[in-house]
């Protein structure tokens, strides 16, 4: 005996359909209607939990994952290290182990390796083969594109020595500006004292030169002044008298 909502009775299921015994064709049309949406029903409950299970799975082993990456030592010249990962490149190792261990064998090698004289950023990046492994390092101080490219990483670490390096490279740069105004204010002035120094040498000589031009004018002007009035009066004898 089987409730079925508001049927209820002896249901036989078939190959051939399913029907409640001693039910009438209606009843057992609407019967089997009702059965057909609730197998279609369960079925896709079914699918969708199958899938919400991979998404499920596919989370936890991105776990797993971030935990063996916080495991990977680094050579102490790593100052910064990142990992970005495709979808795929999950995928690929969630699907195959060996490929999984070779992709953190590789980081280790990256990220273990030294840098030396320089502490280095490095950037790993994975992808569903090996051939799209690759790992780049810029020199801490220099490495502004590790951090645009690794704003979205799977997996970052940084060391405090990076922001003490930003800081002390923000302080020299701060203070050779400041050195730099100094100069040049310092430049500026020595300028307009040779300027002044100069000025103060030529001026008293401009000075006399022009007084002694000015008076050696007024001269000839009262001389050319005399010799007009001379000529201007027949006798010229004023003049001579003069």
């Amino acid at each position: 005996m089987i409730n079925l909502g508001d049927m209820t009775g002896t249901m036989v299921f078939s190959s051939s359909g399913n029907y409640i015994v001693g039910a009438s064709e209606k009843v057992n049309a609407e019967f089997q209607k009702r059965c057909q949406n609730k197998f279609v029903y369960a079925a896709e409950k079914t699918e969708g939990t199958r899938e919400l299970s991979e998404a499920e799975e596919m989370e936890l082993f991105k776990k797993e994952f971030y935990e063996d990456l916080s495991k990977v030592t680094n050579h102490r010249t790593v100052s910064n290290a990142a990992v970005n990962i495709s979808e795929a490149a999950f995928k690929a190792m969630k699907d195959d182990p060996q490929y999984r261990e070779k992709v953190l064998s590789l980081i280790q090698r990256d990220w273990g390796d030294s840098y030396a004289p320089r502490n280095c950023s490095v950037l790993i990046t994975v992808g569903a083969t090996l051939n799209e492994y690759r790992a780049d390092s810029w020199p801490v101080g220099y490495d502004s594109e590790f951090d645009v490219r690794s704003q979205d990483s799977f997996y970052k670490r940084t060391s405090e020595k990076k922001n003490k390096q930003k800081e002390l490279l923000e302080e020299y740069l701060e203070k050779r500006a400041q050195m730099k105004e100094f100069q040049k204010e310092a430049l500026d002035k020595k300028i307009a004292q040779q300027e002044y120094e100069r000025s103060r040498r030529i001026h008293p000589w401009s000075i006399e030169r022009r007084i002694a031009a000015a008076s050696e004018a007024y001269d000839v002007n009262a001389m050319i002044e005399d010799v007009n009035k001379a000529f201007a009066n027949p006798d010229c004898s004023w003049y001579f008298h003069k």
